[in-house]
Formats: C-alpha cells, structure tokens, sequence
C-alpha cells in the first residue's frame, strides 16, 4: 500500500470521510495503520517515500489511499510492463491507479489510449492532484478521474477493476451518480450505518 509512511512533527488525530476508513497519528514515528491481510506489523516494512510535512498531507493520502482500496480499480504495486499488458487488449479509455516507484510520487495512472496504453505520474503538490505536465489540479484524486471522464476529449472511459463490482456497490455507484459527488452523499438523510457505506466510496466511478 502506497500510505505507508510517517508525518514529521507533533501528530494529531486524522478523521477520515468514514468511521470505518479513519486513523491517527499520535508520534513522530507512527506509521499508518496496517490494512486487513497484510503479513507484517507496520513498523516492519519499508517505503521509499519520505515522511509527510504535515498532518494535513498525512490525512489527504491517508483518506485517499483507504478509497482507492475500495474502488475496484487500484492495483497497488503493479509495475508498468504489466499494468500495460493488462491494458493492451481492454477498450480504449480502460484505466488503473496504481504505485508509483518514484520518489515523492505516490500514485500513477495508466490508460488505454488510441496508440496504446500510457502511464502518467499523478503528482501531488500544495494539497491538490493534477497530472505530470498539465497545470490543472483537483482538491482530491477522484476529482481528477472524474474530470478526465467527463472531459469532451474522453481520455478515459472506464475502470479497469481486479473483479466485478457488486450490487451492493454497483448501488452505490448510481446513488453517487443521482447526487451529483460526495458532497451530495453527504447530505443525505440516512442511517449512521448506510451512511458509512456510503461515503466510503462516494463517487460515481
């Protein structure tokens, strides 16, 4: 998993968008809490990031990176010959988030174009999301996708998923789509529980 690292500094407590996808940092050397099925405790395994300056970038990839494991289409360490291969014959616009092995880039986004799969670093820069060599930027990754999705040149189309959404996703999804985003999820009048669910993936990709 990408998130595996530490913020500099006094840590504070990192609310995330779901009670079920929060975590904390209480010490300088506290890493992010271990996800279900991984082998060994945190503190055992390396990254090649470097610590976060700030709580604030602690919590957005934190948020971020406990999303993209519920999306269906994060691929997690994936290198680039096979993310292209998967990639090869799928229809064109299919894409995939998967890590980046470069230094002070967490994730990488690669896509079916016309001439063939490409791979472009998502760069993170000042709190906000944007691809490596375009200006425009997001508050959030998803933001990004969905821009790109909707965009009129229709660079992507369609996530590449490792399975087949379930209903209950697939639901979901199409409440995302009738609210227009997570800010509508947000506000609508439903149980604590649905509510989790909910906006632990609250957008229509």
């Amino acid at each position: 998993m990408v998130a595996y690292s530490t913020v500099e500094g006094h840590g504070s407590t990192c609310t995330s968008s779901s009670s079920t996808s929060s975590s904390s940092s209480s010490s300088s050397s506290r890493a992010l809490p271990r996800p279900p099925g991984a082998a060994k405790p945190l503190s055992a395994l390396a990254t090649h990031f470097p610590p976060f300056s700030s709580q604030k970038d602690f919590c957005i990839i934190t948020d971020t990176a406990s999303q993209l494991e519920r999306s269906g289409f994060y691929w997690g360490p994936l290198g680039v010959e096979e993310a292209h291969g998967m990639l090869r014959d799928a229809p064109l616009g299919s894409y995939l988030v998967r890590d980046s092995r470069q230094k002070d880039v967490f994730f990488t986004l690669s896509y079916r174009a016309e001439a063939g799969a490409v791979s472009v670093r998502i760069v993170y820069r000042r709190q906000r999301f944007g691809l490596a060599g375009s200006e425009r930027s997001f508050a959030g990754l998803f933001e990004l996708l969905q821009h790109y999705v909707a965009s009129p040149k229709r660079s992507l189309g369609a996530p590449y998923r490792k399975r087949m959404a379930t209903l209950q996703e697939l639901c979901r999804r199409r409440v995302a789509e009738a609210c227009g985003g997570r800010s509508g999820v947000l506000q609508l009048p439903v149980s604590g529980i649905l509510r989790d669910f909910l906006q632990e993936f609250p957008y229509s990709l």
